[in-house]
């Protein structure tokens, strides 16, 4: 029906399904990549992480082709706009949008917990806004083992920084979709991201990648307590001090039903 976009390996189509007989997503490998391992090696573990994911903030796989002229994954069809097409347009979320954004993501990140899951690239063009919100693009998602393996897996702006630099900062983890949370967050409820865009051609990491060394900005006057608290706690440089995703969705429901918050504690993990 139309082309959605793409990147260096793949392109997605909107299509319709005659199985299905509705509109459905085609993740298709590019001409010049049907031979590049990598790629396919790329599209097959997306394939088998969307098999393992059943999660409802969680886009769906329905069904793939790895072999033959043009390789592909069919994805569910998600209704709504790309929460990074949002910001580019209107800038900052209200708080009835970011909020029960928030949770239901974090949903999605406890549920990868218990299944072995890091997505590794949580960012708002990965995330659908619907009802509820979908997380979309697993294709450099992987075992938690596997991610510790990784090196500066992910894109830059919303990198953790045992990611960016995992030699200094231990290697990446579930914590580790925690900070692109809480990255994603920032740029949602202030309509501009937490670090200055860094250097991708500068001969040090740290020019590379800002939030190795620097704070993050701070959140737009009128922005609950609460909700700076949470997330600058996902944004803390150590990955043991980040709040676990359910404890980060506990600390946000009494904002979203108006409730007294209570002094906010997370526990350290070592």
């Amino acid at each position: 029906m139309r082309l959605l976009g793409g990147g260096s390996a793949y392109e997605a189509y909107l299509a319709f399904d005659e199985i299905t007989y509705g509109p459905v997503v085609v993740k298709v490998v590019r001409p010049d990549q049907v031979s590049d391992e990598h790629t396919l090696r790329g599209l097959g573990r997306e394939v088998e992480t969307l098999a393992l994911v059943n999660h409802p903030v969680v886009v769906r796989g329905l069904r793939h082709e790895i072999g033959g002229e043009r390789p592909h994954a069919v994805l569910e069809h998600i209704e709504g706009p790309r929460l990074s097409s949002l910001i580019r347009r209107h800038g900052r979320l209200q708080e009835q949008q970011y909020l029960p954004l928030a949770i239901e993501v974090a949903a999605a990140l406890h549920y990868f917990r218990r299944v072995d899951v890091v997505h590794l690239d949580i960012k708002p063009s990965n995330v659908i806004m619907g009802s509820p919100a979908r997380l979309i693009d697993l294709s450099v998602a992987r075992s938690c083992e596997s991610a510790g393996r990784s090196r500066r897996i992910g894109t830059d702006y919303y990198m953790s920084p045992e990611q960016a630099d995992p030699d200094t900062h231990g290697g990446p983890g579930h914590a580790s979709d925690v900070w692109g949370l809480g990255a994603t967050l920032f740029h949602a409820i202030a309509g501009y991201r937490a670090f200055d865009k860094g250097d991708p051609d500068g001969d040090l990491l740290v020019e590379r990648y800002p939030q190795l060394v620097d704070t993050p900005y701070e959140l737009p006057h009128g922005v609950p307590g609460r909700v700076a608290e949470v997330v600058y706690a996902a944004l803390d440089r150590d990955p043991a001090k980040r709040p676990l995703p359910a404890e980060l969705a506990d600390a946000l429901e009494p904002v979203v039903a108006g409730l007294p918050t209570p002094r906010l504690t997370f526990k350290v993990r070592r």
